[in-house]
């Protein structure tokens, strides 16, 4: 596992714990709170959203993060084929 997939890795597990007890709270507080840079909040983000186990919501350049309160989650769109 490279270095990077260690930090999302762990960011994920001290996310889940801390909405597991919190339920709520805003991505600019997860990413200080937990001293994260903005591409490992969130790709860890996308991890517990593609497991269904957050639901994000736009507010702003924020997102507002909710624990266990996700639809099944949305499969990946086809790759565009280009005609050439």
């Amino acid at each position: 596992m490279t270095p990077l997939q260690e930090n999302i890795q762990t960011a994920v597990t001290r996310l889940s714990e801390y909405l597991s007890e919190h339920k709520t709270a805003s991505s600019w507080q997860l990413k200080v709170l937990f001293r994260l840079s903005g591409s490992v909040l969130y790709l860890a983000l996308g991890v517990l959203y593609s497991q269904g186990k957050v639901s994000l919501e736009a507010d702003g350049i924020n997102y507002h993060v909710t624990w266990g309160q996700t639809p099944a989650p949305v499969p990946p769109a086809a790759p565009i084929q280009e005609n050439m």
